[in-house]
């Protein structure tokens, strides 16, 4: 190839991925009830970023002569990130009277101050003059230091780590917020002990995967229709799949043919005509079609009684496991259960060691969804990385098996869309 080629095509690589929306992460917030309040909204830059959660929480993005994260934010669509619901972007103070901020919706944006923000008056000024525009404010890291008390009366949320502050002054905090408007968000909540004991001190908002690790019920046994469910997975993986009897099987359950058909007649499936029958899915949207879809009501019918974030990241884990397999050498319909499958602990709440004894899989997948980082664990590694907003872990994972950060990016954008499309 000439030097000139050489130079076009490096253009145009540039252009691309120019033109490529920022990869974003999104974390939950959750309420008392389990139900979605809002999404924190994480974003990579282009650069090299600290490994951890911490960092990134706070929006540290190094090398930025201006706030990338708020530059990010403009470039997404963020009521479609968001589903609609209150989006937390991190901000820098000298970012809030930008074109940044004005080209943000402000219906569903929750601009996020940083612990270390100084209450200046020009700071509260263009914080009054957001709010009268919609905007809401949310205070991160807060301690309860005498700066920021200025700052909650104008907040809408306040934001406490609980890693960095200790119950005792937690409590204190809450004594001192009970005349603000300001509601209190926990933050890196990522286990049940540490749940239940930000509901005792009042905390009524929770950031965290502590609904990812329910308590396992003491039986640690799994109930029998959820055994036929898991037969009915065992024939998905069949090559071909014996449709007859795998719709008699469907057949027997109510609920799920309910689930199932509800589904195909989804945006989903994009049919033409309504499916009224679980023979006509299994002719209309064809095997393979139907494989994907019969998985997502059964993980529907698992996730009863949990919460509905659970059953988004199983959606948005096995989807993005499927399509990005080719890439990867693997299997796309064992990618996508496994990607599935690896929240099912959660949703039924026992242990994956009990769970994957149970399991129609290869031994190399039971042993992927068992902790085992082997390479059919690699896009589950990637996409649980993706939701800590870890993005130096993910640029390792691509770079250490070849794999083009471009190509995961957009799999992972398509499997976010058809997660959002399924729980419609």
């Amino acid at each position: 190839m000439s030097t000139q080629a050489k130079a076009q095509k490096l253009a145009e690589s540039v252009l691309m991925e120019a033109s490529e929306p920022r990869p974003a992460a999104r974390q939950p917030i959750l309420d008392l009830h389990g139900k979605t309040h809002g999404y924190q909204v994480l974003f990579w830059n282009g650069e090299q970023l600290p490994a951890g959660k911490e960092g990134l929480a706070a929006g540290v993005l190094p090398g930025a002569g201006h706030d990338a994260s708020l530059d990010a934010a403009g470039s997404v669509d963020l009521e479609r990130l968001s589903c609609g619901l209150p989006a937390f972007v991190t901000c820098a103070a000298n970012s809030l009277g930008g074109e940044q901020v004005r080209a943000l919706p402000p219906r569903i944006t929750v601009l996020e101050l940083p612990a270390d923000t100084e209450a200046t008056p020009a700071l509260l000024a263009s914080c009054g003059k957001l709010k009268a525009a919609g905007f809401r404010l949310a205070l991160a890291g807060f301690t309860g230091s005498s700066g920021f008390w200025s700052l909650v009366e104008l907040a809408d949320y306040v934001k406490v780590d609980i890693a960095q502050v200790d119950a005792a002054t937690r409590r204190g905090l809450f004594r001192r917020l009970d005349d603000c408007p300001a509601r209190a968000v926990a933050t890196h909540v990522e286990t049940q002990e540490q749940y239940g004991e930000v509901c005792r001190e009042g905390f009524d908002l929770f950031q965290g995967y502590y609904f990812c690790h329910p308590e396992p019920l003491k039986s640690h046994r799994i109930p029998g229709n959820r055994l036929v469910h898991l037969e009915i997975l065992e024939d998905l993986q069949n090559e071909p799949t014996d449709m007859n009897r795998l719709s008699q099987l469907v057949k027997c359950d109510a609920g799920l043919t309910y689930r199932l058909l509800r589904l195909v007649n989804s945006p989903v499936c994009a049919m033409r005509q309504e499916v009224t029958s679980i023979q006509s899915a299994l002719m209309l949207v064809g095997e393979a079609t139907f494989r994907r879809i019969a998985m997502v009501a059964i993980a529907n019918d698992f996730n009863t009684g949990q919460p509905a974030e659970i059953l988004r990241m199983a959606f948005e884990r096995g989807r993005f496991c499927e399509l990005a397999a080719g890439l990867c050498g693997l299997s796309p319909s064992e990618q996508y259960l496994v990607g599935m499958v690896s929240l099912f602990p959660a949703m039924l709440r026992i242990l994956m060691d009990d769970l994957v004894r149970l399991l129609p899989l290869r031994t190399e997948a039971r042993e992927a969804l068992a902790g085992k980082a082997n390479q059919e664990r690699l896009l589950l590694r990637w996409r649980e990385a993706e939701e800590a907003g870890d993005w130096a872990a993910c640029d390792a994972l691509v770079r250490e098996n070849g794999v083009d950060h471009g190509q995961v990016m957009r799999c992972h954008r398509e499997a976010v869309a058809w997660a959002d499309a399924a729980l419609k």
